[in-house]
């Protein structure tokens, strides 16, 4: 009797690749996040020096006042900067601008949400301290301030 040739992989050989393949993706993931997520904080860091730039010419060229909202960097005269860009840890939403409440108001701070894609920073008060949204950890935002990296109770802030 002759033996008849078949062409093709068996079911258990189909079963061993896509094995090995979901090992090597469950491997790749993790790596392409993380490269992801420094990217993004690279990003932000550059965008909000920017920012804080915008903030420090509006500041000169407005007799010495900080902008109430980063809109007003859109509309200021002479005009400032085109757009606000988004935050690359939530892309639906702009960095975050907040000026503390003095008058007049001397300190500001624009931050990122970071990596947790959490805002930790609720804001800065009249010392140049940044302050932390209730029960925030604002090691994990990325921020530009013309006050002090320190919350209110001492401890660094930033990343």
């Amino acid at each position: 009797m002759q033996a008849t040739r078949r062409d093709g992989f068996t079911l258990i050989e189909m079963m061993i690749v896509i094995a090995v393949i979901a090992i090597l993706v469950g491997v790749v993931l993790p790596q392409f996040r993380g490269a992801q997520d420094e990217a993004n904080i690279n990003r932000a860091r550059s965008e909000l020096r920017t920012l804080a730039t915008a903030v420090e010419s509006y500041y000169i060229h407005n007799s010495n006042t900080l902008p109430s909202a980063m809109s007003s960097l859109t509309t200021a005269t002479p005009r400032i900067i085109t757009t606000i860009p988004d935050d690359p840890f939530n892309t639906t939403t702009d960095y975050q601008y907040a000026r503390d409440s003095g008058s007049p108001a001397q300190y500001y701070v624009i931050y990122s949400i970071g990596t947790d894609r959490a805002a930790d920073i609720s804001g800065i008060n009249t010392s140049g301290q940044v302050t932390e949204a209730s029960g925030g950890d604002c090691t994990e935002d990325i921020f530009v301030t013309n006050g002090t990296r320190t919350d209110a109770s001492g401890n660094a802030c930033g990343n």
